[in-house]
Parts: C-alpha cells; sequence; structure tokens
C-alpha cells in the first residue's frame, strides 16, 4: 500500500504564508515541494524550482546547489582530532589529488565522527573521475599495494605502514527491485552521497590543497548529528536495501543516538513487508558480525528484536532476560580468557553466535547456518558441536553435584572434542561456580597435558603394536591429569607393571 512508504510528516502553507517562511519550510524540512491550503483544499504548490527563481531573479547570481549545500571548515578541529601522520597522510593525497586534476574527497564515518569529536582511522575517499586510476598513483607515490574492482570503480590502497586508504570512483546506484544488489554509474559526488544509508553518513571532507578541510554536508548531516538522530534519505531506502534496518539499529546503540520517527515508521513498515526476507543470508550474517562486533551488543540485540528483525536471523529467535544473562556472562567469560594471553586464534563472534542461538532446536540451527550462508568451519562448529557441548555440560553438572570436584581424566574427556569458542560458552552457560572452575581448569591446564611415553617408546620396551596402544597410553594421560604420576620413569614404571607380564 502506498501508506506504508510516503510521508507522513509533511509540511504545508497557506497563500499568505512570508516567501522566508516558505524558504525555511523547503530548505530545512528538505521538501520537493509545499502544499499551499486554503481552508483546508488544495488550491497550489510551490516547488523548489520555484522558490530558487524567485530568489535569483533575472540575475542567475545564486545557484540551487549554494541554496542547498551547507560548508564548515574543519582546518581548525582536524589537528585537535587528528594524529599528526595520518593529518599528513591526508594532506598528502589532497596534493596528489592537485597534482593529477581530480577532485578528492574523505567520506563517510571519519567525517561524522571528526564533528562528534572522535577519532575514526577508516580512510574513505571518493573521487570524482576515474577512481582506479588515482588509486594506482597513491599506490605508486606511497609505495603501497592496491587492490581494484573495477566492476564497481572501487580499490584498496595498502600502504607499507599499514595504513589502509579505500577508494571509490563517485557513482550512482540503481536498484532493479527490492534488496536487490544495485547497478552502479559513475555520477557526481552530490549523486554519490545520496546513496548512502543515513543522513549522518553523508558528510564529505575535501582533500584537494587549494579546499582542504572544506565539508560539505548537502542532506542536513550536521543538523542530525545536532539532533542526535538517524535519519534515512528517502522513503524508499529500506525497501532499496532492507540491511539498512540492521545498520540504523547499530549506528543508533554505537553512538547513542535515536532512530527518526519518520525513519523508525519506514523501518517497521519493510519489516511488515518482508522486504528483509528478500536478503541473501550472507549479507544479513554480515550484519550481525558488525553488531556482534560492537561495545553494545545487549542493547542492540534488545533493539533488534523489539523491532521485530531478528526473525529474519532466524524464524524462533527472540532476545528475552534469560538472553540478555548469558550474553553478560559470556562478556565476562571472553574477558577472562583474553587476559590469559595464550596467543591462541580464538573468535569471539562465533561465542556470540552460540550465546544468540542457545536455544534454537538443532534442525532450526541448522537451517539457520546453512540459510546465512556461513563458511563450512562455522557450520560445523555451531551445529557439530552443540550436542556434545550440552551433552558434557550436563555430565559436568551431574558430577558436581555428586562429588564437588570430579577427576581431572573425566573433566578432560568430557571437554576435549570441544573447540575453544565452545568451551568459553559452556563458562558463560555454566550454572554454578563448581562447574564454572571445571572448565576453567581445563582451559588453563588440563588441555595441555601429555605423556612423554609414545608409540615408538612402547615398541622399545617390548610391546605389540597394534590397537592396544590407544588404551595404554589413554591409561597412562588419565594417571598424569589424576597426579598419580608425574614424570617419564613413573610413566614406563605404570606400563611395565600393568602391560607387561
Amino acid at each position: 500500500m502506498i501508506s506504508e512508504i510516503m510521508s507522513s510528516e509533511f509540511a504545508h502553507a497557506t497563500p499568505a504564508t512570508d516567501i522566508k517562511e516558505l524558504q525555511e519550510m523547503i530548505l530545512a524540512q528538505r521538501q520537493r515541494f509545499i502544499p499551499i491550503l486554503e481552508q483546508e483544499e488544495l488550491v497550489g504548490v510551490v516547488t523548489r524550482t520555484d522558490l530558487l527563481q524567485q530568489l535569483v531573479g533575472n540575475n542567475g547570481t545564486a545557484s540551487a546547489s549554494k541554496s542547498r549545500l551547507k560548508r564548515k571548515n574543519l582546518g581548525r578541529l582536524l589537528p585537535e582530532i587528528v594524529p599528526t601522520d595520518l593529518l599528513e597522510r591526508l594532506k598528502q593525497l589532497g596534493e596528489m589529488a592537485e597534482k593529477f586534476d581530480h577532485k578528492v574527497y574523505l567520506v563517510g564515518g571519519f567525517v561524522r565522527d571528526l564533528l562528534l569529536r572522535k577519532l575514526n582511522d577508516d580512510i574513505d575517499i571518493v573521487v570524482e573521475g576515474d577512481g582506479i586510476a588515482f588509486a594506482e598513483r597513491v599506490a605508486e607515490q606511497l609505495k603501497g599495494r592496491i587492490k581494484a574492482h573495477r566492476k564497481f570503480g572501487t580499490a584498496v590502497v595498502i600502504c607499507p605502514a599499514g595504513l589502509k586508504i579505500d577508494v571509490a570512483t563517485a557513482r550512482i546506484e540503481y536498484y532493479a527491485s527490492p534488496a536487490a544488489l544495485p547497478e552502479v554509474e559513475y555520477a557526481s559526488i552530490r549523486h554519490d552521497l545520496y546513496r548512502r544509508d543515513f543522513s549522518i553518513n553523508t558528510l564529505a571532507m575535501i582533500l584537494n590543497r587549494s579546499k582542504f578541510g572544506q565539508m560539505i554536508d548537502f542532506f542536513g548531516g550536521q543538523r542530525d548529528l545536532k539532533d542526535r538522530s538517524i535519519r534515512v534519505l528517502h522513503n524508499l531506502s529500506f525497501v532499496e536495501d532492507p540491511t539498512r534496518a540492521f545498520r540504523a539499529v547499530r549506528f543508533e546503540q554505537r553512538l547513542g543516538f535515536s532512530i527518526g520517527g519518520q525513519t523508525e515508521r519506514l523501518l517497521k513498515n519493510a519489516v511488515a513487508m518482508r522486504v528483509v526476507g528478500r536478503v541473501g543470508g550472507r549479507r544479513i550474517l554480515n550484519e550481525l558480525r558488525h553488531i556482534l562486533g560492537e561495545d553494545q551488543v545487549v542493547p542492540a540485540l534488545k533493539r533488534l528484536d523489539n523491532l521485530g528483525l531478528l526473525p529474519f536471523v532466524s524464524p524462533s529467535l527472540v532476545f528475552d532476560a534469560d538472553a540478555e544473562k548469558l550474553f553478560s556472562a559470556a562478556e565476562k567469560a571472553r574477558n577472562w580468557f583474553e587476559l590469559l594471553y595464550t596467543g591462541e586464534p580464538f573468535e569471539p563472534f562465533l561465542v556470540d553466535l552460540l550465546c544468540l542461538f542457545d536455544r534454537l532446536p538443532r534442525r532450526e540451527l541448522k537451517r539457520t547456518v546453512v540459510a546465512l550462508e556461513m563458511k563450512m568451519s562455522w557450520q560445523k562448529l555451531l551445529v557439530d558441536e552443540i550436542v556434545p557441548a550440552r551433552k558434557s555440560l550436563a555430565a559436568l553438572e551431574r558430577s558436581c553435584m555428586r562429588t564437588r570436584q570430579p577427576a581431572a581424566s573425566k573433566i578432560y574427556h568430557w571437554l576435549r572434542p570441544l573447540s575453544l569458542e565452545t568451551l568459553i560458552f559452556l563458562l558463560a552457560r555454566a550454572k554454578t561456580e563448581e562447574v564454572r572452575r571445571a572448565v576453567s581448569h581445563y582451559v588453563t591446564s588440563l588441555r595441555h597435558q601429555q605423556t612423554t611415553v609414545d608409540g615408538h617408546a612402547l615398541t622399545a620396551m617390548g610391546l605389540t603394536p597394534g590397537a592396544a596402544y590407544a588404551q595404554i597410553l589413554k591409561s597412562l594421560l588419565d594417571a598424569r591429569l589424576d597426579g598419580k604420576i608425574s614424570t617419564a620413569e613413573e610413566e614406563i614404571a605404570l606400563v611395565k607393571k600393568q602391560f607387561l607380564k
């Protein structure tokens, strides 16, 4: 229905409205036209073009772009926030822009966060012209390496010191159908900024030496930063790209902002129309991964649940008080492990997924990981380990209830099949301190235990190689784990006593 995507917040005027008030309506409200009502009847409209022609008259001294565009020089703010070496690199990019006759802009989160007095070292630049050609020159000048995506006119330059510069050709995107991937055409910086998700992410800063530090704001991004508001640029934004619904929540929680009233209505309409369900699983997984990587994970997940977005991840997924408690426990468990400084590869994202999917039936979990197009190693961890993990946790809980502290060898064999991520999840999932102590003891000590005697040593002692070796080595390891032996000599003595007769 048209009502689901139309604007409901719309300014109107009367024939007696002052021209200055009309100008404020069109510019501040960003309406392309103002309905003129007399006694609640439509008697005409005034368009943005009408207003500009009235303001300009016949001498042509004003322009539409100047009436819409807000500028601000960030020259004084830059040295306060941006480290000297990074600022010099930006100026160097501006010098290259002048040298090669390009118009180059710093865009996105860097400019937004600069106005919020925060450092963001993600360097995204947009070039009016051939962005890949400019990126190649940057890589040559900075002695970096480049990876180009010619279909989209984008490239990444990796500098020797590790600085990454994302370069894009200014472009406009068309969506052939809701939730489809966009088709790309080259365009101006204004068109490029208009394709972005929210007004606060449309701010840009000129890097060219002649205007270095000048910020441009076509779409009211400064105003929305001041109002602490997340606002889409047009009413079909969530229909064109439903993943923006997840990003709206992410930015809202990260920045401590609020999704604007009209934007939230459009988001809820997109949910009701189920256009989010048309997005490929990999794109939803990517947005979910970004959200789980934020500092404010729990509020973001609660907000996703409140807005009806979680069922697009998995149909029966909810985020209630129990889930919140599990996530809080998982955060403590992750922090504990990180303080161990083991240097082992570890994916906190997978721990969060284990928590999020904790109460999903195995069949739905299996469908979910496939639908989200996860790589096979993640699917294996999430699906194949969940049953043994639950069994191991139940065994630990029963044993701790009986003996308070199960034998180390039992803990070892219960937990040995599980990945590090699943072990951290079990730490969070454990209901008692005794179970947590058993899991942490395995993580810090037991899983590293091994015997000194091996198969070669057993053969040298006169034993015949075969299936019995596995049982002998298990017996030796169990004895070590339980503190019955601790040296190579004691291992040999135990073998002679039990297996050499």
